[in-house]
């Protein structure tokens, strides 16, 4: 399974973060294993709750931080045309907050790596059009997620 993964860090990192921020590549390439799809390429920025706000109010028209924003590239009834061996899919977009993930991550009871590989996985399949706007829609996507963070033992429990 190739994955192109764009992983910017718009902050500065202890330790602790930058391990659990090293996950995002696994969970990812887990998700595109479970999701059988072809050479795919997303990028990934990690920023501050000022940065995330601001992207938030200028896509969304919602002024607060959030925990994770997607922004797809391709449409989900689109069909994928590969023309080149290495050629990838570019799905979009995915913004992480750090100070929402480690609140989250305390907040839950679980790591920052669980946290931030939830918050990845979650962000890649709004990429894929997976959404949680009804009670049947979200109970997939959730269960797709956890499918995919348990695949690389990262369940709920992970303590780290």
């Amino acid at each position: 399974m190739k994955i192109q993964l764009d992983l910017q860090v718009n902050i500065d990192l202890n330790k602790e973060e930058e391990k659990a921020v090293s996950w995002i590549r696994v969970v990812l390439e887990q998700a595109a294993r479970v999701e059988e799809l072809p050479p795919i390429d997303v990028s990934i920025m990690i920023v501050d709750n000022a940065t995330i706000q601001h992207i938030n109010k200028e896509h969304r028209q919602v002024d607060r931080p959030t925990d994770v924003l997607s922004f797809p590239l391709w449409e989900p009834d689109e069909e994928w045309i590969i023309t080149d061996e290495e050629e990838t899919v570019p799905l979009g977009d995915i913004v992480i907050s750090l100070p929402k993930a480690k609140e989250q991550a305390k907040e839950y009871g679980h790591s920052l790596a669980r946290e931030i590989s939830f918050l990845a996985v979650h962000g890649f399949l709004h990429l894929l059009g997976y959404d949680h706007e009804t009670k049947e829609q979200e109970e997939e996507m959730f269960a797709r997620q956890e499918e995919v963070l348990s695949g690389v033992g990262l369940t709920r429990e992970h303590k780290e």
